[in-house]
């Protein structure tokens, strides 16, 4: 039996996804006495009568002969197409539609769907969108092929968007893609098919359709193929519903599942075990974000299928696990299991944590950290915890520009919140991949760029001081705390670090006999202001602190200052540090 292919659609925001979704559906609904089209969870399923109804001559005139039931898209924003829809070893995602707005090419997120597509190894077509905008172009009749309405254009308007396709194919070059427009691709193996559309007048949106449809039946034949067997399926979302209870919608795509199957999916704490109560779906021609849509009972359902299950224990279910019904229980809870180990990742003594709120986006965000360069010390799925934080400012005392808290598209408690805080530990949460690393670009070069200038301010004098017990003054923003000054010169502003080489704030301002001064020597007892700590904390009473002083800075002030002693005790300290954080 061959099921649906699985379509997911990746675009850059507001290059037109969502319209060109609506268009095809609109477009089927309005094909609905050729077999109609039904709405299904996070997804919309095409029945083969209706792309031939849609595409029309275009079958004769590509020589395509339907044997794929339909088209199962997935409507997911982003990456989270294949980050959510995700089994073990790659996405169960058959092929891609990759949209780009012809107008604008590729951006940031489109960047990121491409790594994922590399990443994942799935094939894709690139739909080259809004070609409606094109200045001077003309539509004579909506939803035309685009080979019918590209005769009707001016000389023109062909020629500007023929110029702005080879612009596109210059970009997905350089990312490692040859490509063409789809009438002038020699060799589909090897060249990347570009489909002008427009979800607006539907231009294109024929060829599009039988492109999905031809390419996965040439190219995934055996792929394709599936039995009546156990159903396989990857959770797409958890959520609360009135009168039900928690549920969750899922897509399966391989075998069948069936009303009072016995399921194991991967939960927060283990493997979850249960019965399926009830299999639900839109009733046909309903689209799924309508607030109206009435969910009908069915008794099973095939693969390739979205579907909501109602069933007894889900509360923990997680969003990105594999979904099995259990011919063998224990063997079924084994896999997933596994599959559960591997969503948490525990790397080396120096890197970044980061929490997400799927597997399948842990995953993902994984990947693409490694494509940046950004070590991992730990990985997880939930909310961001005080444990994870306290992890992190671990980091910091080897690495400050690693001990930080990446919370992807997931909760950071209060509490966790409040000791970030306290800790001095930076949190960048967001819901885009490249939006977290361009945070945390963007954080890392103001604060080298803040360092740099504490450093051309200061003179890095060495000192050595003593926080004087008895005498804290205030514990946080800033400290306020009494300090003698054991050798050497303090000097504001600058940074501290103690014994272990670990940063301890910065000296903002040093007052004696309630005046403020610039300096205070050997022997003498002040008041400082300290930023970035907490006393109690980074620094307590009694502590011994030296001036932060670069190891590049020591052999020239080996040259300028009387406290050469002070500087080795500096720089083996330094030395030290270093070592440590290899």
């Amino acid at each position: 039996m061959i099921r649906q292919p699985i379509v997911a659609v990746l675009a850059h925001v507001d290059h037109g996804k969502t319209t060109l979704l609506d268009r095809i559906r609109d477009t089927t609904i309005a094909a609905k006495e050729a077999g109609g089209i039904t709405q299904e969870i996070g997804a919309t399923v095409i029945p083969r009568e209706a792309i031939a109804k849609i595409c029309g001559e275009e079958l004769k005139r590509m020589g395509i002969k339907l044997a794929i039931p339909g088209l199962l898209f997935i409507d997911t924003p982003g990456h989270e197409a294949f980050t959510t829809l995700r089994k073990r070893g790659g996405s169960i995602a058959d092929l891609a539609v990759l949209l780009i707005d012809i107008n604008e090419g590729i951006q940031p997120q489109t960047i990121e769907s491409i790594e994922i597509l590399k990443s994942y190894k799935v094939p894709f077509v690139v739909a080259a969108n809004k070609i409606d905008r094109l200045e001077g172009w003309y539509t004579e009749k909506e939803n035309a092929p685009f080979l019918d309405a590209i005769k009707r254009q001016r000389d023109s308007v062909r020629e500007e968007l023929d110029k702005k396709i080879y612009k596109l194919v210059g970009e997905l070059y350089k990312y490692g893609f040859n490509s063409e427009r789809f009438d002038r691709v020699d060799d589909f193996t090897k060249q990347v098919v570009i489909i002008p559309t427009s979800g607006k007048t539907g231009e294109g949106i024929p060829e599009l359709l039988l492109f999905i449809a031809g390419l996965t039946q040439k190219f995934m034949g055996k792929k394709l193929e599936t039995a009546d067997s156990a159903a396989k399926g990857t959770v797409l979302e958890v959520k609360e519903i009135q009168g039900i209870g928690t549920a969750i919608d899922v897509i399966i795509y391989d075998g069948t599942i069936r009303a009072g199957d016995t399921i194991v999916v991967g939960g927060k704490s283990g493997p979850i075990v249960t019965k399926v109560r009830a299999l639900l779906q839109p009733k046909p021609l309903q689209e799924i974000r309508d607030p109206k849509k009435k969910f009908g009972r069915v008794s099973m359902v095939s693969a390739s299928a979205g579907v909501r299950i109602n069933a007894p224990g889900l509360d923990d279910a997680m969003a990105g696990s594999s979904i099995l019904v259990a011919e063998d229980v224990e063997k079924a809870k084994k896999e997933i299991s596994d599959e559960l180990k591997g969503a948490s990742y525990k790397r080396g003594s120096i890197g970044v944590v980061v929490k997400a709120e799927s597997i399948g986006s842990l995953e993902a965000i994984v990947r693409l950290f490694g494509q940046h360069s950004i070590p991992i010390k730990s990985a997880g799925v939930g909310s961001v915890t005080r444990k994870d934080i306290l992890e992190a400012e671990a980091v910091s005392r080897k690495d400050r520009y690693l001990g930080v808290v990446f919370a992807f598209n997931t909760a950071i408690l209060k509490e966790s919140e409040a000791e970030a805080e306290e800790a001095g530990v930076m949190v960048f949460k967001d819901n885009i991949v490249y939006k977290l690393t361009e945070k945390y670009d963007k954080w890392k070069e103001q604060e080298r760029k803040a360092e740099k200038e504490e450093m051309l301010k200061s003179s890095f004098y060495p000192a050595k001081i003593e926080v004087l017990r008895g005498y804290v003054f205030r514990s946080s923003k800033p400290a306020i705390v009494g300090v003698e000054v054991l050798d050497g010169i303090l000097k504001a502003p600058c940074p501290l670090m103690n014994g272990h080489g670990r940063r301890c704030g910065k000296v903002r301002e040093i007052q004696k006999d309630k005046e403020n001064v610039q300096k205070a020597e050997a022997g003498e007892q002040v008041a400082v202001a300290i930023t970035g700590i907490t006393i109690g904390r980074q620094v307590n009473e009694g502590d011994i602190l030296y001036t932060n002083i670069p190891l590049k800075e020591v052999p020239r002030l080996m040259n300028e200052v009387e406290h050469t002693s002070l500087l080795e005790e500096i720089k083996k300290i330094k030395k030290a540090q270093k070592e440590e954080a290899q």
